[in-house]
């Protein structure tokens, strides 16, 4: 991966670090406090860290389609959550990474699932079937 791809994968990479420190600092002193604000930013911390990974390894045909869902479902959820963050804020007393379309993240987490698709729409895995191994290795010998 080279280019913006590398660049797509350290953002999620940043993120995945970025979500997993703050929803592991909020579950750990204030739970209590906003219980479903900080499980939401608990799963969007683990679905950052599969879409990196399913980024890295998005060569392989399993790896994409994890991508894919991903990917997908971070975009739902963003647009879910920053929705439901301007039209119900009481449910949300404390910010999560996707609230208000991730105004705290400077709206990267509202952006990032767009680019993430478009770069699964250009860059799909490169796949053979055995019969055309077989050919290839035919016609290199």
């Amino acid at each position: 991966m080279t280019g913006i791809g590398r660049v797509l994968v350290i953002v999620y990479a940043i993120l995945a670090l970025g979500a997993t420190g703050r929803s592991f600092v909020q579950i750990v002193e204030r739970f209590d406090h906003a219980p479903l604000a900080f499980t939401l930013s608990a799963v969007s911390a683990v679905v950052y860290i599969i879409a990196t990974l399913a980024l890295v390894f998005a060569g392989s045909r399993a790896w994409y389609r994890i991508a894919w869902i991903t990917i997908s479902f971070e975009l739902v959820g963003v647009l879910t959550i920053g929705t439901l963050s301007l039209i119900r804020p009481e449910l949300f007393p404390e910010a999560t990474v996707w609230s208000f379309f991730g105004i705290g993240y400077v709206f990267i987490p509202l952006v990032l699932p767009f680019l993430g698709l478009w770069w699964l729409v250009t860059h799909p895995p490169t796949s053979t079937t055995s019969s055309e191994d077989a050919a290839a290795r035919t016609v290199a010998q």
